[in-house]
């Protein structure tokens, strides 16, 4: 075995017991084989040296054979196939044991002056080097087969520190020799896994400026082996992406670089060594080292605690943004600080938040936020810290900004996938975010990003506003950090007065109880438009914008509506401009019923400016869309909001639309809710009345409505039965039927109704009667039983007008429908049912007879016309001859 410690001569074999034995074989021995040391007069002093002489021996033979006996157990786990995890654990376990076992015994210059004669010097001297060399070769063997045991290495330089009277130099000496074995071996390798060296350069870094300058050599020394090691892992991490690598071609030669970090360049000079670790290890392997130190800043040695906090400030300084896990890093700074709020290393805590924020600030902005909240001091000193870095001031705005999208108490979907260390699942980030705020926006380097970036805060925290006060009902002591983030934001934009007039106004108590909210929005737009305040070109695009794109919540819409359309009615007059306009149009189809009517209710004030909307045909068929809403409230202001716009509109444009609008009408006829039923009905009425002139272009749509015109007559609201005498009238005006008499409350029957009209259809327009029987026979089926029982009538009456335009097939049909309404609950129904049937079976037989004789009766039946008397006698007036009706028949006759 090779002696590394002294230079210039090969050591002697490694001695044997026995030569120690026969050395020292006439010192008297205990039992166990330490040497007796009983002096009992002043002359035995002299036998002193040869005793401890005999003691040291002993124990240096004990460690000797101990250490071998250690090395043969790690060599042989090395060459067996045990697990690799555990094979290491118990490798680590058995060095620590021949680490404490070969670092305890006494320093070199003890033993020489222990041994009096000179073989008996040489003797201990040897067996001494021994020692070390066996523990050396042992820690060669293992890394020389696995890369990753250097771990060990960063073990030692653990346990070195833990007991002052360990031979510290002599560690560093075996540590720097056995990294200058490794970087000389890993050249040419195509992998290293050495996931230490981070953590190992850390403890390092330390000692390069030990107080010991034997230590700090050492220690320079190995950490220039360690940074050559790393250089090749970059190096092959960079080559991996080369296609025709070769193996072998990865780091052949140190590069010229490899000077940058000479042992007397890292000796004592922590800028160096700062800037030497950051530009050489991998990413992860940095972040191991700034770990490792900013657990030191906690260690009860101040030195250590410095050193480690210059070294971290300046790694951070050259190196943070190769840095990763930084949210643990922050989470690690803060529950130090929060568990010791006066930390000796404070300052320098607060200064790593700097640094990191500066290149990674939407990693510690969401850390940061991912506290309870209200915060404490230590998390706003955190804020505070990350506020201190001007340069990234916009990022962390966008950052906050980001957050404030979120809703307060809403559920995280999957746990499992958040990335946070925070354990609670309901979302308060927005809530830290607003609190957060208070403290950056009056930061004097803020002022620029809070200028820029004034319209995206205002809204935000608009929005939270409403998220706040929905969340205070749940718990009513939070405090509302989103209407005091609103203030300082107004405060820091030169918008006091803004601020002061809402106080004055009492908006800030609106906005805490939720049904007024909507009406504080209002207030906080009129009253910046009222001050006429700077921002609001900025603000304006930004909401256009905004709407463009589409809120992610509904009622994100329905603050930014109102906060637009307040905006617009300040600074601009009705009509909007062109592309304002197209997203009321949008929005009047909105998803969200509250949308959709703040829509329409803007519009529909915009009705004295009607004419003057470019694309007004657009408008208003975005109106008739919202019909089919299934709110009914939506629909009822989409009627109010068109019949206000109809009234105005021009002719022109009107009849170009009638008939699209018309029809939208007749299905809303048959509505569930009784006010959309006659709002329907009345306003189809309206609108045959406002295009009199052009009742030629609406004949087919006044037909496709008569059917549910006549039979809501028989509906069971007030409201429904007087909006269809009020539309059928002006029907009967338009086509020139003499019926409108028959709707006087004092002579009203359904049945006289019915006779009437279809006697006149039976002169002007017989033509559409089959089309009229085919809508009544829908109605047969309906669950309403006053439906059912008006088209049993009605039905009756078209089929005896026009059964002559019947055919054998539909009669069936028509048959069918009745034969299932004899059935019906309603006693009433199942007798109109028979006389109805009858009728059928009166025009089946008619249509029995042949061909020709069906072609006479028609052709008879077209030029001569006998108008109807009553069929059912169903809810006649009691004297018919008083009636109008009952007068006008008998001038006929």
């Amino acid at each position: 075995m090779v002696n590394r410690y002294q230079e210039g001569k090969e050591a002697p074999g490694p001695p044997t017991r026995q030569s120690f034995c026969e050395k020292l074989e006439k010192v008297p021995v205990q039992p166990h084989g330490t040497p007796a040391l009983s002096i009992t007069s002043k002359e035995e002093l002299e036998f002193k040296p040869g005793l401890l002489t005999a003691q040291t021996a002993t124990s240096l033979w004990d460690a000797y054979s101990g250490l071998l006996s250690n090395q043969a157990m790690i060599l042989a786990m090395n060459s067996s196939f045990v697990d690799p995890s555990l094979q290491f654990e118990t490798q680590l376990k058995i060095t620590e044991s021949s680490f404490k076992m070969v670092f305890s015994i006494p320093s070199l210059d003890k033993v020489k002056e222990i041994g009096k004669s000179e073989d008996k010097q040489e003797d201990l001297e040897t067996l001494y080097r021994s020692i070390f060399n066996v523990y050396e070769d042992t820690l060669l063997i293992l890394v020389s087969k696995d890369f990753y045991k250097l771990q060990i290495l960063k073990e030692m330089a653990v346990w070195m520190n833990e007991d002052s009277s360990y031979l510290q130099e002599r560690a560093m000496v075996i540590i720097s020799r056995v990294l200058s074995f490794a970087s000389r071996k890993v050249k040419g390798y195509t992998s290293v896994d050495a996931p230490c060296l981070g953590i190992l350069a850390a403890e390092l870094s330390l000692l390069c400026s030990h107080t010991d300058p034997s230590i700090t050599q050492q220690a320079s020394l190995g950490m220039y082996h360690l940074l050559c090691i790393a250089k090749c892992q970059t190096d092959i991490a960079k080559n991996k992406t080369t296609k025709y690598a070769k193996p072998g071609s990865h780091c052949l030669q140190p590069s010229p670089s490899d000077t940058e970090f000479l042992p007397k360049i890292l000796q004592r000079d922590k800028t160096k060594i700062a800037q030497s670790v950051g530009k050489t290890l991998l990413p992860s392997l940095l972040t191991d080292f700034v770990w490792t130190l900013l657990m030191k800043l906690s260690v009860p040695d101040p030195v250590t605690a410095s050193e480690a906090a210059a070294i971290l400030k300046l790694t951070l300084e050259y190196h943070a943004p190769k840095v990763t896990m930084v949210s643990k890093i922050v989470d690690a700074i803060y529950k130090q600080l929060r568990a010791n709020a006066s930390h000796t290393m404070k300052q320098a805590m607060l200064r790593v938040i700097t640094l990191l924020t500066r290149t990674s600030p939407k990693k510690v902005i969401f850390q940061l936020m991912d506290y309870p909240v209200p915060a404490d001091n230590t998390l706003i000193l955190m804020w505070q810290a990350a506020g201190s870095e001007s340069s990234v001031a916009p990022h962390v705005l966008k950052t906050i900004l980001l957050i404030l999208k979120g809703k307060p108490g809403e559920m995280q979907e999957r746990i499992t996938e958040r990335k946070r260390f925070s354990l609670d699942i309901t979302n308060m980030m927005p809530v830290a975010a607003s609190q957060a705020l208070c403290t950056l926006l009056p930061v004097g380097c803020y002022k620029k990003a809070v200028a820029q970036f004034f319209p995206q805060l205002l809204m935000a925290l608009m929005l939270q506003l409403f998220y706040s006060s929905n969340l205070r009902l749940l718990t009513e002591d939070r405090p509302f950090y989103a209407c005091n983030a609103l203030r300082v934001l107004l405060n820091c934009s030169g918008l006091q007065q803004v601020n002061t007039a809402l106080q004055r106004k009492n908006c800030w108590n609106q906005f805490s109880q939720v049904l007024f909210h909507h009406h504080g929005v209002y207030l906080v737009a009129k009253t910046l438009s009222e001050y006429n305040f700077p921002q609001f070109p900025e603000t304006l695009h930004y909401l256009y914008k905004l709407s463009v794109e589409g809120p992610r919540r509904s009622e994100d819409s329905v603050i930014t509506i109102i906060f637009l359309t307040e905006l617009l009615n300040n600074f601009f007059k009705d009509p909007f401009p062109e592309e304002f306009l197209v997203l009321f149009r949008n929005w009047v189809n909105d998803s969200d019923p509250a949308v959709s009517k703040l829509s329409l209710q803007k519009i529909a004030s915009m009705a004295p400016v009607i004419n003057e909307i470019e694309n007004v045909s657009s408008l208003l068929l975005s109106i008739v869309d919202a019909f089919l809403s299934k709110d009914k409230t939506v629909v009822i202001r989409a009627f109010m909001t068109l019949r206000s716009l109809l009234v105005r509109l021009d002719k022109v444009t009107y009849s170009s639309l009638c008939a699209k609008i018309a029809s939208s009408y007749c299905p809303l006829m048959d509505h569930s809710n009784g006010g959309i039923r006659s709002m329907a009905i009345r306003h189809f009425g309206e609108l045959l009345r406002d295009m009199s002139h052009y009742t030629w272009m609406l004949n087919d749509v006044v037909f496709r409505g008569l059917v549910p015109l006549i039979l809501f007559l028989e509906d069971t609201e007030a409201r429904v039965v007087k909006a269809c005498k009020h539309t059928l009238g002006i029907c009967a005006s338009e086509l020139k039927w003499s019926t409108s008499y028959l709707f006087n409350d004092e002579y009203y029957s359904f049945e006289l109704v019915v006779l009437n009209i279809c006697n006149n259809l039976l002169i002007s327009h017989g033509n559409y009667i089959t089309d009229l029987i085919s809508d009544t026979l829908g109605y047969l089926r309906s669950s309403r039983t006053h439906l059912r029982r008006a088209s049993v009538i009605l039905i009756g009456y078209l089929a005896k007008l026009g059964g002559y335009l019947l055919h054998r097939d539909e009669l069936e049909v028509m048959l069918e429908a009745v034969d299932r309404v004899l059935r019906d609950d309603d006693p009433t129904i199942r007798e109109l049912a028979g006389i109805t049937h009858k009728l059928f079976k009166e025009i089946a037989y008619t249509l029995t007879s042949s061909n020709i004789k069906q072609s006479f009766r028609r052709f008879f039946n077209f030029i001569y016309i006998k108008k109807l008397e009553p069929l059912y006698n169903y809810n006649l007036p009691k004297h018919l001859t008083g009636s109008p009706m009952g007068i006008k028949e008998t001038k006929n006759d």
